[in-house]
């Protein structure tokens, strides 16, 4: 596997403290090979100069007990000691910690040496039967414990998601300050679901472009990568069974399996979106059959007409396509600005649909029961497939619908400028959970159309919390905590995909994300000011 932007940014930002740190460390009498099982002989207490604290890093950490002494920094003699093994669920954090650090890593029951760290899973035999890289339920399972105490440095956390989290405030830390303070990190994010959405199909974005973005939000303890891959503009995905979808310039199957294998070794989870039943022009190109036309024969753009029995039949085909290729068992079925729910007189400009509505729900069935019984039958089709965990934007659920929802199926609140526009408090009163991806801070639209101004990571992180899920005001703290409103995603979409460069892209939305990883990392207003927090986060 690469090892990536990120792990050479960081192997670079410790080299010049590892040269300066040299002198402290003595010769162990020989040199163990990496993973080299032997017992090396006692080594003097590594002497350095105190690391002022709290640890620095972005997002800060929630608490830090200080204590007197001098810290832990990585010295050349420093080793990465891991008692669970070279086949425990931690192996490969060792690994990455190590390379990243320019460290050696050993196996097994070691006497922890001065300067080394130790990586400990704290669940016991539980935690070191777990699946390498198993997605985690809920906050507590990325929680990790830090201690830097007498030049030693120990790492514990019930998973090996939480030892990852761990490392990353490590190396952070080193960067920032040469090592980690002298004490105690007791962490754990506020917000299970932390992430970033981004369109490829309005424009299409090369694999290694996305890779990089996967590694930089995984150093952010960022943990979800929301793929758009369906709209108008394009299909972007490689389709056996549907090769006549499919854009010219597309990522493969193969280069997507490598992205989700990179983004779970770095317990990112990566969300397929096909939306449906609007932004489906890219198909409807190759199906026109499908398309909605309005009673005057006036073709929607993007539009599928959902009353035909073919439209269903080929979205579920590409549903059951690519579940297996996004395994987080994670689904988005958009649901967002179907056209003909956009008019004002639906079921008179679109009476095939109406007539649709009747025949499959009753005389009194209106188009929003037709557009909620097909979102209904595709989380079906998906849940069928393996997913748990399902979504679907605000405007693709309605108010007054003889056909409810599916009352698992979670909201991505994004707008509330849509005609029958539904407050972010109905859906809480419903029970639903609800995902922030509020158009005001968190949309990054190429081009800044229809008002939408690129967001800044100044006003994310001085105005923003995840509770603010609409405009400006926030939902009572009562109603929006982590049980109801699990995290947040800012979100790339490219209406005008020509207006930015890809590394225009990754530069503009560089601080929106690091804003946001600190909001929904710890729920307490930053105590950094926003100059200071800029500042640090060009450090780490």
């Amino acid at each position: 596997m690469r090892t990536g932007k990120l792990a050479t940014t960081i192997t670079a930002g410790v080299t010049a403290a590892l040269t300066a740190l040299a002198v402290a460390g003595c010769s162990d009498g020989g040199t163990p090979r990496q993973g080299d099982r032997r017992t090396p002989s006692a080594a003097p207490t590594p002497t350095w100069d105190p690391v002022p604290g709290p640890p620095r890093t972005v997002p800060a950490v929630q608490k830090f007990q200080a204590a007197d002494g001098r810290g832990w920094r990585p010295t050349e003699q420093a080793r990465v000691v891991v008692p669970a093994g070279e086949q425990s669920p931690v192996a490969d954090e060792a690994r990455r910690f190590a390379r990243e650090l320019g460290l050696r890593t050993v196996w097994g029951r070691q006497a922890v040496r001065p300067g080394d760290v130790e990586l400990r899973l704290s669940g016991g035999r539980d935690a070191a039967r777990r699946a390498d890289n198993a997605p985690v339920h809920d906050t507590a399972e990325e929680a990790y414990t830090l201690t830097a105490r007498g030049t030693r440095l120990t790492l514990t956390a019930p998973t090996d998601a939480g030892v990852f989290n761990g490392t990353r405030t490590v190396l952070q830390s080193v960067r920032a300050s040469g090592g980690v303070p002298e004490g105690t990190v007791e962490d754990r994010p506020d917000r299970a679901q932390r992430g970033f959405v981004l369109d490829i199909a309005r424009k299409h974005f090369d694999a290694q472009w996305i890779e990089d973005r996967i590694r930089d939000l995984a150093g952010l303890k960022l943990n979800q990568l929301q793929l758009h891959f369906s709209d108008d503009q394009g299909f972007r995905i490689e389709s056996e069974r549907h090769p006549e979808i499919v854009s010219k310039d597309h990522l493969t199957k193969d280069q997507v399996r490598h992205l989700v294998d990179v983004a779970r070794g770095l317990h990112v989870t990566v969300i397929p979106e096909i939306d449906s039943p609007g932004h489906l022009g890219a198909v409807l190109r190759a199906h026109p059959d499908l398309q909605l036309r309005s009673a005057d024969g006036r073709a929607q753009n993007g539009a599928m007409d959902i009353s035909k029995p073919g439209a269903a039949e080929i979205v579920d085909d590409l549903l059951r396509e690519f579940a297996p290729l996004f395994p987080g068992r994670h689904w988005h079925l958009g649901g967002d600005e179907y056209r003909a729910l956009a008019d004002r007189a639906p079921a008179e400009n679109y009476p095939q649909l109406a007539e649709a509505a009747r025949e499959k729900y009753g005389d009194g069935a209106t188009i929003e029961d037709l557009a909620t019984g097909w979102l209904n039958d595709r989380d079906k089709t998906v849940r069928a497939a393996g997913a748990r965990q399902v979504e679907a934007w605000n405007d693709g659920y309605f108010p007054d619908t003889d056909v409810e929802p599916d009352p698992r199926r979670t909201v991505a609140y994004w707008t509330g400028k849509e005609i029958g526009a539904r407050e972010p408090r109905e859906y809480l009163r419903e029970n639903r959970k609800v995902i922030n991806l509020n158009d005001e801070y968190l949309y990054y639209v190429l081009g800044e159309p229809n008002n939408m101004p690129y967001p800044t990571g100044e006003r994310i992180y001085t105005q923003w919390t995840p509770g603010v899920l609409r405009g400006t005001e926030p939902v009572p703290e009562s109603e929006s905590g982590p049980d109801r409103v699990p995290g947040a995603r800012l979100a790339v979409w490219c209406d005008m995909a020509g207006e930015q460069t890809q590394e225009q892209v990754a530069d503009g939305i560089r601080m929106p994300l690091r804003a946001l990883a600190q909001k929904v990392w710890d729920r307490r207003k930053p105590a950094l000011s926003w100059e200071d927090f800029k500042k640090l986060a060009n450090q780490v």
